[in-house]
Formats: C-alpha cells, sequence, structure tokens
C-alpha cells in the first residue's frame, strides 16, 4: 500500500509557499531596498504592472514639471512630511520614491519607513538613467484630482466610453478618446489648466501626454472611477 502522508519538510514548504502568496501583495521588483531604471520603466510601461506601485518624485515642483517618469505623484522632499495623510492608504503597498540622482529620493526613502510604510525602494535617478517613460503630464491621487475639479477654472476630459460617459461623468466634462482628442484642440483652451480621467488612468494618461506634448498644462487621475469611489458624476 502506498503512503498518501506527505513528508514533513514537504508540508512546512507548503505551508510556507501559500503564506507567502497572499491576495493582493505583490512582491516588489529588485532587491527590496532599490529598483533599477530598467525595472522602473518595465513597470510604469505595464498598465497592469503600474497598479501595484505608487511613484513619488520628491523634487521640486519645477523639475517635476519639466519632465518626470510616467505614473509619478510630485511630493517635494521638504513637505513630504507634512503631507503623509494624503499617502496614508500605501503603508502597506508598494512606493518607489525617485529624484535626479537618488539622494534627496533616498531621504524620502528614510522617511517613509521610519513612519511605517513598509515598502519603499528608492530608484535611480532622472539624471543617472534614460527612462523612457518620460512626461510632462502631471499625476496626481483621486482625492487631489477631485479637490482640483472643484476650482472649476479647468477644462475636464472624460476618456472612457462613450456609453459610460452619458451614464455619468464630472461636470461640465467633455468627452474624447486618446486618437481623437488633437481633432479637438479647438475645444480646448491653452490658457486653461485641462483634467483627464478614465476608468484606472490609463487611457486618459495617453491622451494627457499628447495634450502635454502641444503645450498644455494637463494633470491625469492616475486614480480612476474604477478606483476612487468619491468623484461627483452627472448626466
Amino acid at each position: 500500500m502506498v503512503s498518501t502522508t506527505l513528508p514533513k519538510s514537504l508540508f512546512a514548504v507548503g505551508i510556507i509557499s501559500a503564506l507567502l502568496i497572499v491576495p493582493g501583495c505583490t512582491q516588489p521588483v529588485g532587491d527590496g531596498n532599490t529598483i533599477s531604471g530598467s525595472d522602473l520603466n518595465k513597470i510604469e510601461e505595464d498598465n497592469k504592472a503600474k497598479e501595484n506601485y505608487l511613484v513619488i518624485d520628491v523634487r521640486s515642483p519645477e523639475e517635476y514639471n519639466a519632465g518626470h517618469v510616467k505614473h509619478a505623484i510630485n511630493m517635494p522632499l521638504n513637505k513630504l512630511e507634512s503631507r503623509l495623510s494624503e499617502i496614508d492608504s500605501y503603508k502597506q503597498k508598494n512606493i518607489v520614491t525617485v529624484c535626479n540622482t537618488g539622494k534627496k529620493s533616498g531621504k524620502a526613502q528614510e522617511l517613509l519607513q521610519k513612519k511605517g510604510f513598509e515598502h519603499v525602494q528608492n530608484a535611480a535617478g532622472v539624471k543617472d538613467f534614460a527612462y523612457t517613460t518620460m512626461t510632462k503630464a502631471k499625476s496626481v491621487l483621486g482625492a487631489q484630482f477631485a479637490q482640483l475639479v472643484k476650482k472649476g477654472n479647468a477644462t475636464i476630459i472624460d476618456f472612457r466610453d462613450e456609453k459610460d460617459y452619458q451614464q455619468g461623468h464630472m461636470k461640465g466634462a467633455l468627452h474624447a478618446t486618446p486618437d481623437a482628442v488633437l481633432s479637438m484642440l479647438d475645444q480646448i483652451p491653452k490658457d486653461k489648466p485641462v483634467l483627464t480621467y478614465c476608468y484606472s488612468g490609463n487611457r486618459s494618461f495617453v491622451g494627457a501626454h499628447k495634450l502635454a506634448e502641444q503645450g498644455y498644462d494637463v494633470t491625469n487621475a492616475i486614480d480612476g472611477t474604477k478606483e476612487y469611489a468619491h468623484y461627483e458624476l452627472v448626466k
């Protein structure tokens, strides 16, 4: 008769493996403390992989606005500690800090770790690695995007499907597709900021990047309507 009892060593391996595979948790790329420019590039180019990371550019707003890694939000090092409440929900998620050379972002990493953020990696600086994901289209989290909308001084563009736009969109928002947005420039004044959104920030980023290349001041919501529940939508 063949025994069906697993050896204790194999049983232990199975238990450990099961514990490591926890829904909603993603092991960070890299050595756990740093991440290469190449790896960060790959993450930001992958619409699914980027959902598992929050990239924080800790340079000045002027440096950030001149060009930054795709989907990165801007939280300057000298204001980071006072703004930690904005990212409190990321304490157990993957965060990547980035700057010009890795020095400021290294300090930001240390600060975040001291404040209880568990998975923080420091990336190669934008002056040390030739990122192919650089853009002038700014990115913000959902709560900040909602505040920008409330100011009422921006052109808002919805990049979701037409049917979802018709069912409910942000007040005054235009509807566009990434392919057609450049044909709508006559409806988008350059003397006003532009706010873009979609379901998860991916499709709207494509449109935002195109507008930024045309000289528009564009901010994209990295938290789309499927990810942030407090947007006010109207028909």
